[in-house]
């Protein structure tokens, strides 16, 4: 009896690990008496080996409960530091899009702040690599008067290692945060991935995994050793209609992404409306002092559709991305205590 309740307990841990998943890290349950985690960055981060523990007011990377803080280790941040918040986007993070829309791109803790208008239902490259491309679709509003549109990120198309994937904002007149408003596909064929805290999916090589922040309307995607996007779909509220005069019509609240991107390995030669930010040799060429920096270029990254790569500046030649170089600046790696065997999405160290 004593050995087929071991076996049972090993059974339930092995499937708690493949299950919560790596958001940074994948979370071991604990005794009540010792709450924190400890979590070991790898050599190859810019933390290399550092043990940074979870505080005792966010012990986890992980609740059921879409209201609970949760704990963020960075190994790439300046600081080594730890983090305790919802799990949501970041819009005053690098990497970054949010509001009408506003970017924060480029390496380190400032990052650099732009705007970025496009147009209406059209689509845009945000990040162009060899084995990368992100697209996004752009919904907007021009009020009269107005010589052009109020614009926000409706869904994102994302290629990678021979796959496609995407996301969109579903529209709604009004806003109901208990209707889940996150529309998925993979390789051109809906995807259902439940509602509910934890609920996730993953391609069938495993290299890429969807996983539901909260019961609704928050995800992140991951791309195995590339990157993490992270999502949330929110209106555009009254009190953002009065403070930017928007005047939108009373049957559409404009339900849009607010993007957190965080990127793992990018070339020197990435582009890209976002991407671009990331070049080691990208100067702002936005004037300083500037209260709203507007970054043009719609012409460079305007293509066909979510999924196309026929921009003026895309890049992207999965062929190709072995033979090209990777910029040493961008390789961050995640948290991992397996010295590779967790094939790079890392796991919980303990003492």
């Amino acid at each position: 009896m004593q050995s087929l309740s071991s076996r049972s307990i090993s059974i339930i841990l092995l499937t708690f690990v493949h299950v919560t998943g790596f958001i940074q890290a994948t979370s071991v349950p604990q005794p009540e008496t010792t709450p924190s985690r400890e979590f070991y960055c790898s050599a190859e981060t810019r933390c290399g080996r550092k043990i940074i523990p979870c505080p005792m007011e966010c012990p986890t990377t992980s609740s059921p409960d879409p209201r609970a803080k949760l704990c963020y280790v960075d190994c790439g941040f300046p600081y080594c530091s730890v983090q305790c918040r919802q799990p949501k986007a970041n819009c005053k993070a690098p990497g970054s899009a949010c509001f009408d829309p506003r970017f924060i791109g480029g390496d380190g803790i400032d990052g650099i702040v732009f705007y970025f208008h496009g147009k209406s239902n059209e689509h845009f490259s945000l990040v162009s690599d060899f084995d990368l491309q992100i697209n996004s679709r752009f919904i907007g509003h021009r009020p009269a008067g107005r010589t052009r549109d109020f614009t926000w990120i409706q869904s994102l198309g994302i290629l990678f290692n021979s796959q496609t994937f995407s996301l969109e904002a579903t529209r709604a007149a009004s806003w109901d945060s208990e209707v889940d408003h996150l529309k998925f596909s993979y390789d051109g064929q809906d995807l259902v991935i439940p509602e509910g805290s934890l609920s996730t999916w993953y391609s069938p090589e495993k290299d890429v995994k969807v996983e539901r922040l909260s019961g609704k309307n928050s995800a992140i995607i991951t791309l195995k050793d590339k990157a993490e996007i992270m999502v949330t779909a929110v209106p555009v509220t009254k009190q953002d209609d009065k403070i930017h005069s928007y005047r939108l019509p009373d049957n559409d609240c404009f339900v849009h992404f607010e993007v957190q991107f965080k990127f793992f390995h990018l070339s020197s030669k990435v582009d890209g409306v976002l991407g671009r930010t990331y070049r080691p040799d990208f100067e702002n060429p936005a004037k300083p002092g500037v209260a709203m920096p507007v970054l043009g270029g719609e012409n460079n990254y305007r293509i066909a559709s979510l999924l196309s790569t026929d921009c003026n500046s895309c890049i992207f030649s999965p062929e190709s991305a072995s033979n090209q170089e990777t910029s040493t600046g961008m390789n961050y790696g995640t948290l991992d205590c397996t010295k590779g065997a967790s094939a790079g999405y890392g796991i919980v160290c303990r003492k």
